[in-house]
């Protein structure tokens, strides 16, 4: 649409009558009685105001001229509810901007009154949903939700990854310190060795680790690379749910609350693999459960329905997590990757080094080489340490060393000292 045809209209004058012309005959004729302004106003109950701008006022001066309302036509109108659902993404402030640019000055609040029928209209049509179910094996929904928890004696933030089947409604939950590309890979994939199988489909949200673009106009999406490439890996379709509506993968949008609202509400737990192996028990006694809305069990649908109908496995799937990360190390001969410290050769010291992190492995590079290979360590705030890294570096290099042969580097032994306390027994 061009600029030219969104320009308001032009705007025109009333003339309104401002107070009853018998109303400024009286003002002036009790003035003509000598009348104060104060007894004048009590008198014909208007403000003081009124009195002394009749009172100043010459000939048309109870004749107010005031410029007609500025108006858009039915086309502008069209335009701004057009580009509110397509370029602003449904903000109103930005629709103003957009206007602005195409020369039409327009208030934020007309653009809002414009908007609000159209907004009520939306936001009807997202709370009354029509329930969709699905195939067995047809469809697994995904999402993240957060939760602070104490491990140990630590307040972390749990990002719990929770993957639901959308006919059986079976639920798989594990957590994670981060959201990384990584994670939601890893997370699916054990989602999928758990359920013993894959769907056709995958739901996912428009989170940036797994869309890169989404058009709104073409409703495209365009998928992150890495994850891809898991999708064509392991099988399946990636599907994206539409921006602003929640609700079409409502069944682990409720599947995040209830495992935030039941599985970890109220609890603590001493390290991580306690929060593990809590959270293998709880999936046990979620699909053992009646379901709010199945009314049956999960599991007991799961295998009476959907598991013969569930994909196979990939024979040999690549590595879902290889992420490489730069890392300096520190004057104590470690490194640190998600809040857990590797040690290194202590020659590398405050030097820069490359940190390729796997499924299992953490292996730690200088240029080419690799001078440190160490099993991934799912606690936070440990270290993971290999006592070779540390050869050389003091006198002292094993913790099995009784205190005597210890003290026998200095020059003493215990029986110096006890001699020296007159005898000890």
């Amino acid at each position: 649409m061009e600029s030219e045809s969104l320009q308001v209209q032009p705007p025109g004058a009333t003339q309104v009558a401002m107070v009853d012309p018998e109303v400024v005959r009286q003002i002036r004729a009790l003035r003509e009685l000598r009348w104060g302004i104060r007894l004048i106003a009590r008198e014909l109950e208007i403000s003081r105001g009124t009195v002394r701008r009749y009172l100043r006022g010459g000939e048309g001066a109870d004749i107010q001229r005031r410029p007609a309302a500025r108006r858009l036509s039915d086309e502008q109108r069209a335009e701004i509810v057009r580009l509110f659902d397509t370029t602003a993404e449904g903000n109103a402030a930005v629709v103003q901007q957009l206007l602005a640019e195409r020369g039409v000055d327009v208030q934020l609040r007309v653009v809002q009154r414009i908007l609000a029928p159209h907004r009520k209209e939306r936001r009807a049509k997202e709370l009354a949903t029509v329930r969709f179910e699905t195939a067995p094996g047809h469809q697994l929904q995904i999402d993240f939700g957060e939760k602070q928890v104490w491990i140990g004696a630590h307040r972390v933030r749990v990002l719990l990854f929770v993957a639901v089947l959308s006919y059986s409604r079976r639920e798989f939950v594990r957590a994670f310190r981060s959201q990384r590309h990584d994670d939601w890979r890893e997370g699916l994939a054990a989602a999928f060795n758990h359920f013993g199988g894959t769907t056709q489909t995958v739901l996912v949200d428009n989170a940036r680790a797994l869309v890169v673009e989404r058009d709104v106009e073409k409703r495209t999406v365009r998928l992150h690379p890495a994850f891809e490439a898991f999708c064509r890996d392991w099988g399946i379709t990636a599907r994206a749910c539409q921006p602003y509506r929640a609700r079409t993968k409502g069944k682990t949008e409720r599947g995040v609350g209830y495992a935030k609202s039941n599985a970890l509400a109220g609890r603590r737990f001493e390290s991580w693999a306690e929060l593990d192996a809590h959270l293998e028990r709880w999936m046990v006694m979620a699909d053992d459960r009646i379901h709010g809305t199945t009314r049956e069990q999960p599991r007991l649908r799961f295998e009476r329905d959907e598991a013969h109908a569930l994909r196979a496995l990939p024979a040999r799937p690549l590595p879902v997590r290889q992420r490489r990360l730069a890392r300096r190390v520190a004057n104590d001969c470690f490194v640190d990757v998600d809040t857990v410290r590797y040690s290194v050769p202590h020659r590398l010291a405050r030097q820069a080094v490359e940190v390729l992190v796997g499924d299992h492995e953490v292996i730690v590079f200088d240029g080419t080489q690799v001078v440190a290979r160490h099993t991934r360590c799912d606690e936070p705030h440990r270290r993971v340490v290999d006592t070779s890294h540390f050869e050389g570096l003091c006198r002292v290099t094993t913790t099995d060393r009784v205190i005597g042969t210890a003290l026998q580097t200095y020059g003493r032994t215990l029986d110096d000292y006890a001699e020296a306390l007159g005898g000890a027994s």
